[in-house]
């Protein structure tokens, strides 16, 4: 998955406009529940674009840097924002019931049309997280230590690029949107 990953940033970096992002393969398919206590399925978001990324709310460093940076790369999509599915995943499903991602979607500012802030039991979670290649572990310091990997995934479902770290560029980012949202749907 790095390879293609690093593919695709290169890709991403050409600029050449008819340049498509990599089709990595099928996204892995998940059911959560988000932070209103319904179900969501990846499924719910085919003929959108979705971004998996993974946070918790009780991280005090890069986690509310990357929820808001992905708040303002949706702001910034306008209108096409509404063919988008932001879904963050937390890995910290002990302390992050539906009310507790509630509220923190509320003090990001998250447009609950566009994100929804999902958790499950630690089984369900580490599940989507070993998935989607994520690493989560207890510190041993009262927190926990987890990859930070956001994947982009096209209207069809397929998953196209991923980006590591939260030190991505945001216009890069928001291009690598775009060209999905101008992608025919599913």
């Amino acid at each position: 998955m790095l390879a293609c990953s690093l593919a695709a940033g290169m890709a991403s970096l050409s600029g050449a406009a008819d340049d498509a992002l990599p089709r990595i393969g099928p996204a892995p398919a998940f059911t959560l529940t988000d932070q209103d206590g319904r179900r969501f399925s990846l499924s719910d978001a085919k003929g959108k674009v979705a971004i998996v990324t993974f946070i918790f709310t009780t991280c005090s460093d890069t986690c509310p840097l990357l929820t808001a940076k992905l708040v303002g790369i949706q702001r910034n999509l306008g209108a096409a924002g509404g063919g988008l599915v932001v879904a963050a995943i937390t890995v910290d499903p002990l302390q992050d019931t539906p009310e507790t991602l509630k509220k923190y979607a509320q003090a990001y500012g998250a447009d609950p049309k566009a994100f929804v802030f999902l958790t499950g039991s630690i089984p369900q979670v580490e599940s989507v997280a070993r998935r989607y290649a994520v690493f989560r572990k207890a510190n041993g310091k009262g927190g926990l230590d987890h990859t930070f990997l956001t994947s982009l995934i096209d209207r069809k479902g397929v998953l196209r690029v991923q980006y590591i770290g939260t030190r991505f560029d945001p216009d890069e980012f928001r291009r690598d949107v775009q060209s999905l949202l101008r992608e025919p749907g599913a």
